[in-house]
This record gives structure tokens, C-alpha cells and sequence, in this order.
């Protein structure tokens, strides 16, 4: 049988699909054998119930193709061939649903942990250009990475023997993402003349969502608050309430807020962090719509509304830093404020995904992560699938602490709070900007993949 909505205390050979809706979590089952039941998850079944599954809650199931069951030989052939190809004028191919281990995603999104070494490569910048250094562009402060002492601006030699330039050629950073905990690499690394060799073994470590925040002073006396946010996870609330907690105590009438490398992830979290910029402008207005396919639509269209966090300010301008890697719920917090406030981006373009997920889990040990809806603002504007372009075009600098003194992203959003003019992005040629590599991918090749999940 497909994936249907039924109530959890049934079981079909599969055991229960769990999918999460703002919060609540319903039950579905699926149509193969396995899990707590005891039984085969067997490809075939399985790949009956993604069929099932699609053709119901697939924001595009009407476009999309339904080969038959059984008639590819992996359940990873099988899903891709279920995807939207890009039919519609409107909408262009889903290059985003992706599934991945019910392990992984618990992990992430429960836990706020992570399977890894910690290391992130700035691998999109020199797509194709393998005589070109790769460098470091973040480590999680409290991955082994960190530990190893392996800091942004070192530039990659090697890692397990083959080079920076052969991984580059390859398009290959998969090296970095091990498939458990205790696998290591040898990474040789360069800063300045120097050399050296690192051993890491990945591990399971507590991310970092909120990795950076000060209050620096513009060249004109402006106090501003800066605060980067890496991760859209429900434990990034403390840290947030305690940076905005300093940002009013100290009086900043300016904010930058660093999503750079924020790829997205929970709803809620990306409108807290939109909430705290100008709680009396936009509490318990419109922050985002979700809206769902024909099917769907009655039963499962949302709103999810700003809040009134205590420390909130009361800005009517906000700085973004961003870039490719900006995707998902962290471009949907720069839409949800555009109708309230100025927001004024810093950096690169955004990946352009205004799509989200309920994330399923088939019981079999997969959490697929469908396009299910897509997302406007309170003035009904969404399909941002270009990106959000920036107001003030600013390349990055590893060698450069991301929020420090010389960090080029927030020198610019500082001189421009001043009144300094920035450099105003041109129509960007789509084929050399990062977003566009992301689009022409699929996703990042560095292994990180855009998420806005309703809860």
C-alpha cells in the first residue's frame, strides 16, 4: 500500500513513517516490510511507497514521472527517478529532495550534533579551476578539526595522499564526510610557508549554532550588533536571546546578521531570529506561508507569525552577509523581513530555494526530505529561485576571521551603515556566480544540503 495518513497505532509491513508538521508528529505508514516489525525492507515495496507517498504529498506530484516499482535497482535510482524535471515554466527542476539516514537527521535536528570531522572547504569557489588554492573556510569550534588545530585560512595540500588539486578537477570533497565515528584522514596543510601534518578522526560532536556575536563600533560612532548563525536548530534559541540581550544592553542601533554559511533548517528558529530585529514592527504578523500542493492545501497549509522576544530591537534596517551556501530557511528569514524592514544583503547571491520539507521516516532506517510546499512572505512574495542578489557585491577572505575586524562582508556592512557606497551587484552572469554552481549541481558538492523543515 502507499504512504498514507493514518493513525499511528496501525502498522503496515513497513512499521510507522513519522512526518513532521509544525510540531506535531503524525504517523504514516509505508508500504515495505521492515523496522520494528521485524520484516524485509525489501526494494520493490519500498519503492511502491515512495511512489504512493509522492503522488500524494509531493508539492509537484502532478508533473512528476511514476516508473513502476521494481523497475530500477536501487531505492536511491528509484527516488530520483521520481523527481520534477523542470516541466513547468514556473518552477524549475527540484534539484533539492534528498534522503538520507533517519540516524543522520536525528542526530542533527534532535540532538544538534554532528558525525564528522568538523572541516568545511571554500570547494565552490574554485569549481573548475584546480590550480587554484583550497582553502579552509570553517571549522565547528567543537569538532575534531577544532581540536587538531585546524583553523580558517589554511589552505589545503592534501588530504589522504591526493591533492587539493585533484579534488578540485574531481568536483570530490566526499573525504570529509566519513560514514562513522573513528574513521581518520591525514590532512597536510599550508599557512604561509610553513607545512604540516594533521590526523583527524571524525566523531560525534555538539555543533555550534550560534558561533559568533560582538558589538563593534562603525568608523561614525554607530554601535552594531553582529551575529552569525550557522545552523536553524531549536538549540540556537539560547544563544540567540543572550546576544540580543547584550546587542539591548549596549544600546546598537545597527545589526548584522552573518548566514553565510547557513544552509537552513527549522522554521521556527529562522523566525526567531527575524523576530528579534523589530518586535514591535512585526510581532504576531506574518512571517512566512507554507503552502502545499492542490492536495494538501486544506488540510495542511500554515502561517507561521513573528514573535515579541524579550531584548528584541526596534530597527528599521538589518544587514545580511550572505552567500551560495545561504539557502532555504535562511534565505526565508531575508523574505519574511523585506516587507517590514530594509534589508540590505552583503556578500554573493543566495542559492535561490524557496521550497521546503516534511522529513519522513520510512521505517526502513531513510528519512526522505520531498518537496512538500513553498514559501511566501506577508506580501505574498516567494519563487526566489535566482536568489537573493546583494545590495553591496563583496568577495570573501579566508585569511580572515568570519565577524573580525578585517572580515571584508561585515567592513562593508559597517561603511555602508556610514554612508559609505558599496559595490552594487550587475545583473549577475548566472554561469559564474557560486549560486549558479549550486543550481547546475544539484546541491554543494562539499557535501551540505538546504533544509526548511515547518517545526
Amino acid at each position: 500500500m502507499p504512504l498514507t495518513n493514518r493513525p499511528s497505532s496501525r502498522r503496515g509491513a513497513c512499521g510507522r513513517v513519522q512526518l513532521w508538521i509544525g510540531g506535531l508528529l503524525l504517523a504514516l505508514l509505508s508500504a515495505c516490510g521492515g523496522g520494528s516489525d521485524g520484516l524485509t525492507c525489501d526494494v520493490p515495496s519500498r519503492q511502491a511507497g515512495l511512489r504512493g507517498y509522492f503522488n500524494d504529498w509531493y508539492f509537484w506530484y502532478a508533473l512528476s514521472p511514476y516508473p513502476a516499482p521494481g523497475s530500477l535497482p536501487t531505492l536511491d535510482a528509484y527516488f530520483n527517478a521520481l523527481l520534477y524535471a523542470g516541466t513547468d515554466p514556473n518552477f524549475p527542476a527540484d534539484r533539492w529532495s534528498f534522503h538520507q539516514s533517519t540516524e543522520s537527521f536525528n542526530r542533527f535536528f534532535g540532538d544538534g550534533q554532528s558525525l564528522g570531522y568538523g572541516i568545511f572547504v571554500a570547494g565552490l569557489e574554485v569549481a573548475g579551476a584546480p590550480t587554484q588554492p583550497l582553502f579552509v573556510r570553517y571549522v565547528e569550534a567543537l569538532s575534531p578539526a577544532a581540536a587538531a588545530g585546524i583553523t580558517r585560512g589554511d589552505r589545503i595540500v592534501s588530504i589522504n595522499g591526493r591533492t587539493a588539486a585533484d579534488m578540485i578537477a574531481a568536483d570530490d570533497f566526499s573525504v570529509l564526510s566519513p560514514d562513522a565515528a573513528g574513521q581518520r584522514i591525514t590532512v597536510v596543510l599550508q599557512n604561509g610557508a610553513a607545512q604540516r601534518s594533521v590526523t583527524v578522526d571524525a566523531s560525534v560532536f555538539p555543533l555550534t549554532p550560534v558561533p559568533a556575536t560582538r558589538v563593534v563600533t562603525t568608523t561614525g560612532g554607530r554601535k552594531m550588533g553582529y551575529v552569525a548563525v550557522k545552523d536553524m536548530i531549536s538549540q540556537a534559541a539560547a544563544p540567540l536571546a543572550a546576544a540580543f540581550q547584550a546587542f539591548a544592553g549596549q544600546g546598537v542601533t545597527e545589526l548584522a546578521i552573518d548566514l553565510r554559511y547557513n544552509g537552513g533548517g527549522l522554521v521556527s528558529t529562522g523566525r526567531d531570529v527575524a523576530s528579534y530585529v523589530n518586535a514591535a514592527q512585526t510581532s504576531g504578523k506574518t512571517y512566512a506561508s507554507l503552502l502545499y500542493n492542490v492536495k494538501r492545501a486544506a488540510a495542511n497549509n500554515s502561517t507561521f507569525r513573528f514573535g515579541a522576544p524579550a531584548n528584541a530591537l526596534a530597527l528599521t534596517r538589518v544587514y545580511v552577509l550572505q552567500g551560495a551556501r545561504t539557502c532555504s530557511a535562511s534565505e526565508q528569514v531575508i523574505n519574511a523581513l523585506r516587507p517590514f524592514v530594509t534589508v540590505v544583503p552583503v556578500g554573493d547571491i543566495t542559492c535561490g530555494k524557496p521550497v521546503g520539507f516534511l522529513p519522513t521516516d520510512d521505517g526502513c532506517g531513510e528519512t526522505y526530505n520531498v518537496v512538500n510546499f513553498e514559501t511566501v512572505n506577508a506580501s505574498n512574495e516567494g519563487r526566489y529561485f535566482d536568489g537573493f542578489a546583494p545590495v553591496c557585491a563583496v568577495a570573501e577572505d579566508f585569511s580572515q576571521p568570519m565577524g573580525g575586524d578585517s572580515d571584508p562582508l561585515l567592513v562593508t556592512a559597517r561603511n555602508h551603515a556610514d554612508g559609505v557606497t558599496c559595490a552594487v551587484a550587475a545583473t549577475p552572469q548566472r554561469e559564474q556566480s557560486l549560486a549558479a554552481k549550486v543550481r547546475r549541481w544539484g546541491r554543494n558538492p562539499e557535501g551540505e544540503r538546504g533544509s526548511m523543515i515547518p517545526r
